[in-house]
């Protein structure tokens, strides 16, 4: 671990130094707002075995005992310092080139609905009390978050997912830091391709040159780029070769952030294994996972097969048959939660197959809404899981004001495996 002041700095727009920072102070960072966040970061404390008291109108706590500061300064989610030294995590979401607090380094790469807070998936991986060299799960991997805070904390972590544009996606923010170098030394390359036309001297289709990339990694990158544009297309009505060539710019500069900040902070990252699979059959050995983290498809309020649809067809699926094996969009009227209900039970029965004895699941889920009526989906799924057989721990309420007054809600469920 390598010595960090708060004299070699440079903050991103979101966040400011501080001018004190005791010895013996942690300080929150400055966009913690949120109870569950305060929560949360106790927590973290507490499975990390830290003594403290809480001061400063809960913005600060006071260290009263501690062993190990580097393993603080280099694992918790919602400090920006500790005992005089800036944490890893407030280096790491420096790196931000967007204008979003949380989507920092290669979070911000496509434009997914229902994407996790990465500051509470790192929290989470420290409460499940997961270590460098042990396996998380997320079977419901979507946008990537788990696999890129799990590498950053060197667990190791593996990703399914039904649908190839998750699995596309988390791919590239987890994979594309090895391959940088021959990223950019395309660039010029692939961007010829496209100017002035999507079509080259010789009429070779843009998606066409992507696709006869060699290296598979590499490819993702390039393709993941054309569906972002595709994307701004569709949803925005925004000029494709003009967003092509900005989205690839700021690509490459997350993912060259990503390596940047690896160097600097000395991080040990985790290997990620990203999967197109389903949560209700995992091929997955019993008792394998040495921790969950992972949310459940929101599939009977936000139809995630329309959603992605003009990605989906770029990447050459037929949309009627891909909706089959989706979790929660199948059906109609009561059947559809019927059978949303079945695939869910499928899944936490596959989770607590694959987990092992006395290990942790964290379960992010929220009451959804459909044809007007609240689905108890919190409800339903501490029944299940416990009929399974797990043991819920925690029951933490995410509460959320956003804009309006309007006000969101999820659970926190943590179980254990006994």
């Amino acid at each position: 671990m390598i010595t960090r002041t708060k004299n070699n700095i440079n903050t991103s727009w979101a966040y400011k130094k501080n001018s004190d920072t005791k010895k013996n102070s942690i300080v929150l960072l400055d966009n913690v707002q949120f109870i569950y966040e305060l929560a949360l970061a106790q927590l973290e404390l507490e499975k990390l075995d830290i003594g403290f008291e809480v001061t400063n109108g809960l913005r600060e706590f006071r260290l009263t005992r501690y062993d190990d500061l580097d393993e603080l300064v280099g694992r918790t989610a919602y400090f920006k310092i500790i005992a005089g030294k800036y944490t890893d995590y407030f280096h790491i979401i420096q790196k931000n080139n967007t204008r979003s607090v949380n989507q920092y380094l290669t979070h911000w790469i496509y434009p997914y609905k229902g994407k996790f807070h990465p500051q509470m998936i790192r929290a989470l991986l420290n409460i499940l009390g997961l270590k460098k060299g042990n396996i998380v799960l997320d079977p419901f991997i979507g946008s990537g978050t788990t696999a890129v805070e799990a590498k950053l904390l060197g667990i190791d972590c593996i990703g399914v997912d039904i649908s190839p544009v998750c699995v596309v996606q988390s791919k590239v923010k987890t994979e594309s830091v090895d391959t940088i170098d021959t990223i950019e030394k395309i660039k010029d390359n692939i961007l010829r391709k496209i100017s002035p036309s999507l079509f080259n001297q010789e009429g070779e289709p843009l998606l066409e040159v992507i696709n006869s990339i060699p290296d598979e990694k590499v490819r993702n990158f390039y393709k993941m780029a054309y569906l972002v544009a595709v994307s701004d297309n569709a949803r925005r009505k925004r000029n494709f070769e003009q967003s092509f060539h900005k989205n690839l710019i700021l690509m490459i500069k997350s993912v060259r952030d990503f390596k940047d900040v690896v160097g600097k902070l000395r991080l040990n990252l985790g290997e990620t294994r990203i999967l197109r699979g389903d949560a209700r059959d995992l091929l997955l050995e019993n008792e394998s996972i040495d921790g969950i983290v992972t949310s459940p498809p929101y599939s009977i309020a936000l139809d995630y097969v329309f959603n992605d649809a003009h990605a989906l067809k770029v990447l050459g699926y037929d949309l009627p048959e891909i909706r089959e094996e989706f979790v929660g969009v199948r059906g109609r009227g009561r059947e559809r939660i019927a059978l949303y209900n079945q695939d869910m039970e499928e899944s936490y029965e596959e989770m607590y197959r694959v987990l092992k004895p006395k290990k942790f699941a964290a379960i992010v889920v929220g009451n959804a809404t459909y044809m007007g009526k609240e689905v108890n989906t919190v409800e339903f799924s501490i029944e299940c899981c416990r009929k399974i057989g797990f043991e819920l721990v925690k029951n933490i309420d995410k509460i959320i004001f956003g804009l309006y007054n309007v006000m969101q809600k999820e659970n926190i469920l943590i179980f254990q495996k006994p």
